[in-house]
């Protein structure tokens, strides 16, 4: 058991301090929240908003009202009310509808209702096809129905674009932390994304990394083209991600920002929450292959509750090991809690988190299992199909 302990304890050190040494001197991220982004008024492209809602009656309103407010010339909204069941597609009409009548009526405004799915799609990739078809703009930006933007969000996020000849900008919302469990499960999602993606090599052309976030994805309209646009990601749930991946295949420019302020998100509500949010999503990240998915659990526990355990359990040097891989841990989490308003002391907590996520994935997995499929938002999309979609 002592060999145990001590050859853990190297390989989890030499992991973490890995991590932390990539994080700390990869290439820096600009925060679009800065003086030196806002752009004197004028000279930007124009640009498509396009959000999709299915069931989001009790955030469209917010989320529709600040993208009208946004101050953006040459700017159009294109809502897509995606089959709800509830009030969202008449929230949509009766805010379209008044701001048809206010003087000048800026931004352009328009609200499309799908009342079926063709066969082949996914909910979510079809109404962004359906909205970047009628859009008009040299920008597109896909987003969600519950994020809100500050007026001067999107001539900050086209401006950064342009002028650094960037193809697809990823930008990071604000998050909306309640609960000291919301900021638990935030911090140990962020620190095990890290090790699967490394956002700071978003930028770097030779680096296979990728990314897309549904928040905020800012589109070149050419390369949305180019790329094949919505029709490629017809089957995929994390479609969001998958739009990332394919602008890097294709060789095009993509960055990754942070938006301090600039766009307030709650993504979910309750730190037990977080569960639902993603029992959609993480299985597919694993493109629904069982062992990978059993894999990426052992590998999170391992990489999260070992360093911890080995603190306590094991004995003289075979201890040093796994301290020094939760002492970078906690550097981590001083280096997170510079962006966002959690706490370093939540590193305490983090293999509690872990669990937490461990258990999200096997609930991801028996979800399909289940129903043969992905249930979501009341259709069932059956898992042959969705494997046949993966990009």
């Amino acid at each position: 058991m002592s060999y145990f302990w001590m050859i853990s304890g190297i390989l989890l050190a030499i992991i973490w301090l890995d991590r932390l040494r990539d994080a700390f001197t990869g290439r820096h991220i600009d925060d679009l929240a800065e003086a030196e982004w806002d752009p004197a008024p004028g000279g930007l492209a124009t640009l498509s908003i396009v959000v999709a809602a299915r069931n989001e009656g009790a955030h469209v309103r917010a989320a529709l009202c600040s993208l009208l407010e946004i101050d953006y010339p040459g700017l159009e909204v294109i809502a897509i009310d995606d089959r709800s069941t509830d009030d969202t597609g008449t929230v949509m009409d009766g805010l379209a509808a008044q701001h048809s009548l206010r003087p000048g009526a800026k931004p352009l405004c328009a609200i499309l209702h799908v009342r079926s799915l063709p066969p082949g799609w996914l909910g979510k990739p079809h109404a962004m096809w359906l909205g970047a078809r009628q859009a008009k703009g040299d920008w597109l930006l896909f987003t969600d129905a519950d994020v809100r933007f500050r007026r001067d969000a999107l001539r900050r996020a086209v401006a950064y674009a342009e002028g650094r000849k960037i193809d697809h900008l990823v930008v990071v919302p604000t998050h909306e932390l309640r609960s000291p469990a919301e900021r638990l499960m935030l911090a140990t999602f962020s620190m095990l994304f890290l090790f699967g993606h490394r956002p700071w090599k978003v930028g770097d052309p030779k680096a296979r990394d990728f990314l897309g976030f549904g928040p905020f994805n800012l589109i070149r309209r050419s390369v949305y083209e180019r790329i094949g646009g919505a029709e490629k990601l017809r089957m995929e749930i994390i479609e969001d991600m998958k739009l990332g991946k394919l602008v890097k295949e294709h060789g095009f420019r993509q960055c990754l920002a942070y938006g301090t302020g600039l766009l307030p998100w709650r993504w979910f509500h309750g730190g037990l929450d977080i569960t639902r949010v993603l029992r959609k999503n993480l299985f597919a990240s694993m493109n629904y292959r069982y062992g990978k998915a059993a894999g990426a659990c052992l590998a999170i526990l391992l990489l999260a509750v070992l360093p911890y355990a080995g603190v306590v359990f094991a004995h003289g040097w075979a201890k040093a090991g796994h301290a020094i891989a939760v002492a970078t841990i906690l550097g981590l989490f001083i280096g997170m809690s510079r962006r966002w308003p959690i706490s370093p002391i939540y590193f305490v907590l983090y293999p509690v988190g872990t669990l937490v996520l461990a258990y999200a994935m096997a609930c991801s997995i028996a979800h399909v299992i289940r129903h043969g499929g992905v249930v979501w938002r009341g259709t069932l999309y059956p898992l042959d199909e969705l494997r046949k979609g993966l990009v």
